[in-house]
């Protein structure tokens, strides 16, 4: 058992903050430690990434190479076995209308309904949902349980 006498305090001691601006004697007086004039002298100054004093930046000369699917993905909502368990009884259907009405999912959803296998579903509902996960399909089908595929 652990008392008060073994415990360790494991945070890290602060550091002590430089104050700028107190004089010459300070080593951090007259400029602050910002050198002399200019933009970088200035409050609120931040060097933008890749900036290479004038140079083309090197991210400008590399070729823009390969593809991403990101910009058209539609983002789609998750809904888990153990979700519509709990929210629907027996004999109910599982629709985009049902679940706007018990509000589950958001108003819009470009990407349809996905079902997943988390948890387990035992009440006898329809479902109808865009997508199915693999082992979602593979237990409604072994549970007897009416799935469609709505497009």
């Amino acid at each position: 058992m652990v008392n008060l006498a073994q415990l360790k305090n494991t945070s890290r001691p602060t550091k002590k903050v430089q104050r700028v601006g107190r004089g010459i004697g300070s080593s951090r007086g007259e400029t602050s430690g910002r050198g002399g004039k200019g933009d970088s002298a200035r409050q609120g100054y931040r060097k933008r990434f890749g900036y290479e004093g004038g140079q083309v930046p090197l991210y400008r000369k590399l070729p823009i190479r390969g593809f991403t699917r990101g910009k058209f993905v539609k983002p789609s909502v998750a809904l888990s076995l153990a979700t519509i368990d709990e929210f629907y009884q027996d004999g109910e259907t599982v629709s985009f209308a049902t679940l706007r009405e018990k509000r589950i999912i958001p108003r819009r959803v470009p990407g349809g309904i996905k079902i997943l296998a988390t948890g387990e579903l035992t009440k006898k509902v329809k479902i109808e949902a865009n997508h199915y996960s693999e082992a979602a399909a593979q237990k409604l089908k072994n549970q007897g349980i009416s799935y469609t595929v709505v497009q």
